[in-house]
């Protein structure tokens, strides 16, 4: 008995999708699969994978272009949140998989399938992101994850395409796993395994090594508005275009790389490569404006509100009812984070060295210490006793 009739897969042509096309129609009976890949901005040429799925026994190959949808709608919503999963992951896979659940749900409605699929192993954070975000979606629709029961190696499961007339898209004795959209690249897998082992140049993609990059600086002005990035050197710029030139700008520098050890969901630890670099220095500028224009107890108060939403994220809780109340508070602090942010890129390094804004909270008259001083400085020690107070009541009584 089959476990569904008719199955969307979630498919981006690399081995495990590929797999699970044959795999759902000869051990699960599963009469007809569409496949659905998704244009993230990536920059890989989609149609020789929509030709792959249907090589590989896919009924009907969908492709869909939201690329504009993922920048905007969840993209700069984590930008304002200043989203950074253990103050170093910017989340750019984890951003895409709630996406890409919605699209399988609307697709599975749409084609009436019974069942949505992707090719998550039952080892990485994807496959609670697209579970709970298909149930969050759809509660009613089937989720089958093969590679979480089939038992394969990757070394298996290369050798069962092949058995169907899949080719391997990477050699079996260095089998790196990457997943790739605007927003960064993830590599994982491979000699990569051994955290003592420096990941080679040839994995990366979107950066330069340091010894390549320019041997003078870039500036970058950022504009903003109401924390969302708009311009770049003054130049009003659509969302993909944006983020596409500064992946430029920072990468040329050699901007953008993390490798970490990350703790997963399951509870392992998982050494991970990331490359971010429009990401990581857009998060940057905009925390550095926040500081320029909230009040301190709103900044300090995000900070705490930030950590949430980066685990909101990569728990897989996008469409959680904490998702929307978190955003309902970010949204009220982005009101006044308008303004520019001027960035040196320079040898791996994008520093802040400049911000203005019109909304700005600093106030030349107060912080300097030239004659233009306006701050009443007597005003301080009857702060400094009222402040101090307690701990002076404290230090008395138990002193005595």
């Amino acid at each position: 008995m089959s476990r569904a009739e008719k199955v969307v897969l979630a498919y981006s042509g690399g081995v495990d999708t590929s797999v699970c096309i044959p795999y759902l129609k000869e051990e699960w009976g599963v009469k007809e699969v569409i496949t659905l890949a998704a244009n993230l901005g990536q920059g890989d040429e989609l149609e020789p994978i929509k030709e792959k799925a249907l090589k590989a026994g896919a009924a009907v190959s969908l492709v869909a272009d939201v690329t504009d949808t993922f920048i905007k709608d969840y993209g700069f919503p984590a930008i304002q949140a200043n989203a950074l999963y253990e103050n170093r992951y910017p989340l750019s896979t984890a951003l895409a998989r709630p996406l890409i659940a919605k699209l399988l749900v609307d697709a599975a409605v749409e084609h009436g399938a019974d069942a949505v699929a992707h090719g998550c192993t039952g080892k990485g954070n994807d496959q609670v992101r697209f579970d709970v975000s298909i149930m969050a979606l759809n509660p009613n629709l089937k989720v089958l994850a093969p590679a979480r029961e089939w038992g394969f190696s990757r070394e298996d499961a290369i050798a069962y395409g092949e058995r169907f007339g899949i080719p391997s898209p990477v050699k079996k004795s260095s089998p790196y796993s990457i997943d790739r959209n605007l927003l960064g690249r993830s590599i994982e897998a491979g000699i990569l395994e051994d955290p003592m082992i420096e990941p080679p140049e040839e994995i990366y993609l979107m950066t330069k090594a340091i010894a390549d990059t320019p041997d003078e600086p870039e500036y970058v002005d950022i504009g903003f508005e109401r924390g969302i990035p708009s311009s770049l050197n003054g130049d009003h710029l659509h969302p993909v275009t944006l983020i596409s030139q500064l992946n430029e700008l920072a990468g040329n520098h050699g901007i953008g790389r993390v490798d970490m050890l990350e703790n997963r969901l399951v509870g392992i630890k998982s050494r991970e490569i990331y490359e971010a670099p429009a990401l990581l220095v857009l998060l940057n500028a905009h925390r550095d404006l926040e500081s320029l224009t909230l009040t301190a107890d709103v900044t300090q108060y995000k900070r705490c509100m930030e950590e949430t939403y980066s685990q909101v994220i990569y728990k897989g809780l996008w469409y959680s009812p904490l998702k929307e109340a978190l955003d309902a508070f970010i949204q009220k602090t982005q009101e006044r984070v308008s303004g520019t942010v001027r960035v040196k890129l320079f040898k791996g390094n994008a520093t802040i060295v400049g911000r203005q804004s019109e909304n700005s909270l600093y106030t030349p008259d107060l912080a300097t210490y030239t004659s233009d001083d306006q701050f009443d400085h007597k005003a301080a020690e009857g702060f400094i006793y009222i402040w101090g107070l307690g701990t002076r009541i404290w230090s008395q009584q138990t002193r005595v």
